[in-house]
């Protein structure tokens, strides 16, 4: 079965960037876009979401309320806040929510533990 992974960004050209360097590192995965929190929320409650990559500053929700959200409905779920807004403050409720911090513009180099680590561990509990 597939992986598929949810970029959530309210900028287009995030969620483009970000799905062109998630594809050059896992070309298997498949790709699904959110452009707020209450979207990403819902298409999660669908089901079928391994992995979530979210912005950190969209209206409405913002990517730490998200992330939180999200950590109280799949605990094991390896999530990712994506942010320009390097802050010690931002990394360490990132951290609190147990999501790894990922700095924008989203690359490769940038993307690579994160998604190598969320590849062993779905690996891990699917076995």
């Amino acid at each position: 079965m597939a992986t598929t992974i949810l970029i959530v960004d309210d900028s287009k050209l995030a969620r483009i960037v970000a799905g062109k360097a998630v594809a050059a590192l896992q070309p298997d995965w498949q790709r699904l876009e959110a452009s707020h929190a209450e979207e990403a929320l819902a298409r999660v409650a669908e089901g079928g979401i391994d992995v979530v990559l979210m912005d950190f500053n969209m209206p409405g929700k913002d990517g730490l309320t998200l992330a939180a959200e999200l950590r109280a409905l799949n605990p094991a779920m390896p999530l990712a806040v994506v942010t320009a807004n390097v802050q010690e403050e931002v990394i360490a409720r990132a951290r609190a929510a147990q999501a790894s911090f990922i700095p924008k513009p989203v690359t490769e180099d940038g993307l690579r533990g994160f998604l190598s680590g969320a590849a062993l561990r779905l690996r891990a509990t699917k076995a």
